[in-house]
């Protein structure tokens, strides 16, 4: 059964006796909800009802993890505090604001850094901001008001199903909010948590502001979300781009801002640091407060810019070097975001190292074996990723071509032929949205890095299409023909598959 199944009957059954206290009798029920939630985490976390008085009052219970519990020890551990805050509850007919701004609260929040603020049916999170001031921080409702409640409570199993998943998520979050964050694993389950909680504030929503959100996304990618599954496209690649478009924009922040620089980052920035046409277009149009607030999207996008700013920087960038980020973030976000549709369609990384192997690889025999002196920067090279994913063979690529023609010493052409290869001769294909706009992104970083960033409506050769079927013979005429008529006449080196192939001149 689901625990928030479980809750809301336990509360109804508890109340329909007639012999409850209005905030007392119902501590078993959050005791029980926290402790179901809290085991499929890890560690797990363990509620403890009525904790002793350690200077700021007794809170009605804490938040500890499996660590803290002494089970083999006779003689625990005296005076620990929960590690993962303690739980300040109020009855149902209390205002949730009003118990979060209490004195009471703001005693718990000095002692124990973290209070979840509950009057049964609506939570906050409150925790310390960098000048130790108690502010309230996440909120979840389960109803707009007491009796609308407890008629809920009648029905918990419908009650579950429209808030089960996200309420679960809010829990989760609220538990690890004091848990130290520098694992990428970590942070992309948090950026996932709150991209799976806005994906359900937008779905099926035909708001104007969602309808120019579309129109900035469509145009942005050069593409529409029609057919069959169009909507739900457009929803999860919206959603998608957004986080991590925002995730992306902290990198490039991060960059400019060391550790020790105790700065915070704003989402609202983002732009400024997207320096890439297929992205810009559609985080301006996202900053536009009357945008993303009518959609309740802005909460979202405020708390994950929260936790970016909680991660250690110094830690987290460790696990691979800061420039590739961006591109192999993506695997560890998708298998949280969604895990069935990463299987399903076989999102997985290469390697920075095998994937420079391989480019280089592909270069040498051009040289050596095929006699085209300049390898991947030959303008009769052309290259194609059929499963370009995050794009990162075609970076490599980039990088190879620069790397050809700066050895020549034709610094004044570099910029010309870089832009003009990626726009021309390097092309990569992708079934998913949202890695195809993460590759465009990469392409557009790297364009950027090198000095030679993409203006106005420029874009790079990556198209969202299924590599492996569908295809038909162009029908256009010679001097409009797609990307695949263009290579018909070209040497072919295609990266990604596992394989190096040669096409000369086709009939």
């Amino acid at each position: 059964m689901n625990p928030l199944e479980t809750y809301l009957r336990d509360l109804r059954d508890i109340r329909s006796t007639g012999a409850a206290v209005p905030e007392t009798s119902y501590y078993g029920c959050l005791e029980r909800l926290l402790n179901e939630v809290g085991k499929t985490i890890k560690p797990k976390v363990r509620c403890v009802i009525n904790l002793a008085n350690r200077g700021a009052g007794i809170p009605d219970g804490g938040m500890f993890t499996i660590d803290q519990l002494k089970k083999s020890d006779p003689n625990p551990m005296q005076g620990q505090n929960p590690s993962r805050g303690v739980i300040e509850a109020k009855s149902t007919a209390a205002d949730v604001a009003d118990i979060a701004a209490s004195e009471q609260v703001a005693r718990y929040c000095k002692k124990y850094g973290v209070v979840l603020v509950t009057n049964y049916r609506d939570f906050t999170l409150v925790a310390r901001d960098p000048s130790g001031k108690p502010v309230p921080l996440e909120s979840y409702r389960l109803a707009p008001g007491e009796q609308e409640f407890w008629s809920a409570a009648v029905h918990p199993r419908a009650a579950a199903d429209l808030h089960g998943e996200r309420f679960a998520g809010y829990l989760l979050r609220a538990m690890q909010h004091n848990a130290p964050l520098s694992d990428p694993k970590d942070l992309a389950w948090f950026l996932a948590s709150y991209g799976r909680d806005a994906l359900a504030r937008i779905k099926g929503s035909n708001l104007p502001a969602l309808a120019s959100l579309r129109k900035a996304l469509e145009d942005s990618l050069g593409m529409s979300f029609k057919g069959e599954r169009g909507e739900h496209f457009f929803e999860s690649t919206l959603i998608q781009t957004l986080f991590y478009g925002v995730f992306s924009a902290w990198v490039l922040w991060a960059k400019e801002h060391p550790p020790t620089d105790k700065s915070l980052f704003n989402w609202h920035e983002a732009a400024s640091y997207l320096r890439v046409p297929v992205l810009r277009k559609l985080f301006y149009q996202a900053a536009d407060p009357g945008q993303l607030d009518a959609l309740n999207l802005s909460e979202v996008l405020n708390w994950a810019t929260a936790v970016l700013n909680r991660v250690d920087r110094a830690s987290f960038f460790e696990n691979f070097q800061q420039h590739h980020a961006v591109q192999y973030f993506y695997e560890p976000f998708l298998e949280a975001y969604d895990p069935d549709l990463r299987k399903q369609l076989g999102v997985w990384y290469t390697p920075p190292e095998i994937v420079e192997y391989m480019v280089k690889r592909v270069d040498r025999v051009l040289r050596e074996e095929l006699h085209v002196e300049d390898g991947l920067a030959d303008p009769n090279v052309y290259v194609l990723d059929p499963c370009c994913g995050t794009g990162a063979f075609l970076v490599g690529v980039l990088d190879q071509i620069a790397a050809t023609l700066r050895d020549k010493g034709g610094d004044a052409l570099v910029s010309h032929d870089l832009k003009t290869a990626v726009q021309q001769r390097v092309f990569g294909f992708e079934i998913l949205p949202a890695p195809y706009v993460v590759s465009h992104l990469q392409l557009g970083l790297r364009l950027a890095d090198l000095q030679v960033p993409l203006t106005g409506k420029q874009r790079v050769g990556v198209y969202l299409t299924n590599a492996l079927t569908g295809w038909e013979p162009p029908k256009e005429p010679m001097a409009t023909l797609s990307i695949l008529a263009t290579i018909r006449n070209a040497r072919v080196a295609m990266i990604g598959s596992y394989s190096v192939r040669t096409l000369r001149r086709c009939p």
